[in-house]
């Protein structure tokens, strides 16, 4: 392999700088990224190890415009995209780690079902067989003998995740929510502290359950609104055909991993939509380019270039 996440001392070093960068990020309380009542933010679905969705949304992002531009990226690893039977997602995390620090407190890599899984060591399928297992199948063919010392760093960066992203105009984005048959276990005020052990650990951890819930239920989706004191809430977790859904009122749910998938630009500075407002707004990513490149082309006539 001749790829620059190859090497296995560098790609241990980027995600442990990464990791101390996520924790550090002076915008976090806790388990929760707060940003401010300006800029925006390109809010994704799950992405499952798919570089041309990546590369859209990040045209869509244009982080390098302003300090003030945000992205939330989450489900970045076990695609369907295998090498000889194995998965090498482990270079999407190294892509997020780099991005990390190269726009740093811009890029907020969500915890999510399936990093927890591969830190855990918890099976999971999408249906073409062991995610986890094809996972360090890639690990042991890349890095060899060291592939124990990259999955321990891998850990360590899906450990120094947020478990959410708050917006001082009212938006939450979680990878999902709780199933309404947890709540009674569930503890909201989980998002406001920093995560333990249990928090991680299944079937009543209580970023576990954040994670890995379905089923929503508009009253349940309510009374989380409520806890939190917010309008809208984000989530990825699940399939939705045009890229974004509207689950029901106040939850809106975006799938960014598929052809069709999409992403959503919230404005900081506004006050939220409904989540069927904000499901008509979203973007689709196969026009991510084209927009991008369109913004470009306005900004370089308003400067008199070429």
């Amino acid at each position: 392999m001749s790829d620059r996440f190859a090497d296995a001392a560098g790609f241990c070093d980027l995600l442990d700088r990464a990791a101390e960068a996520l924790r550090a990020n002076p915008q976090r309380r806790g388990a929760t990224v707060h940003l401010p009542r300006r800029g925006t933010l390109v809010v994704t679905g799950d992405l499952h190890d798919n570089p041309l969705q990546l590369t859209r949304i990040l045209a869509l992002a244009a982080l390098d415009r302003s300090t003030d531009r945000h992205v939330i990226l989450q489900e970045l690893i076990h695609g369907d995209r295998l090498v000889n039977g194995v998965d090498l997602s482990h270079r999407m995390i190294g892509r997020a780690a780099d991005l990390v620090l190269r726009h740093p407190g811009q890029v907020h890599p969500l915890l999510a079902n399936h990093e927890l899984a591969q830190m855990r060591g918890d099976a999971v399928s999408k249906g073409g067989g062991d995610n986890v297992a094809m996972f360090d199948d890639g690990l042991d063919w890349v890095f060899g003998d060291a592939a124990g010392e990259v999955a321990e760093s891998i850990g360590r960066f899906v450990l120094a995740m947020p478990l959410a992203v708050r917006t001082e105009n009212g938006i939450l984005c979680t990878h999902s929510l709780p199933a309404p048959q947890w709540m009674s276990r569930f503890d909201p005020a989980v998002l406001d502290r920093d995560l333990v052990a249990a928090d991680y650990a299944s079937p009543w951890g209580q970023a576990y359950m954040v994670v890995w819930g379905r089923g929503h239920e508009p009253k349940q989706v309510a009374s989380l609104q409520e806890a939190w004191g917010v309008r809208l809430c984000c989530v990825g977790h699940g399939y939705a055909e045009t890229g974004a859904e509207a689950v029901c009122p106040g939850l809106l749910m975006l799938n960014s991993d598929h052809e069709r998938g999409a992403a959503w630009r919230a404005d900081l500075a506004s006050e939220p939509p409904t989540a069927e407002e904000a499901a008509m707004e979203a973007i689709p990513l196969a026009a991510a380019a084209a927009l991008a490149e369109a913004a470009a082309e306005d900004r370089r006539s308003e400067r008199g270039e070429g």
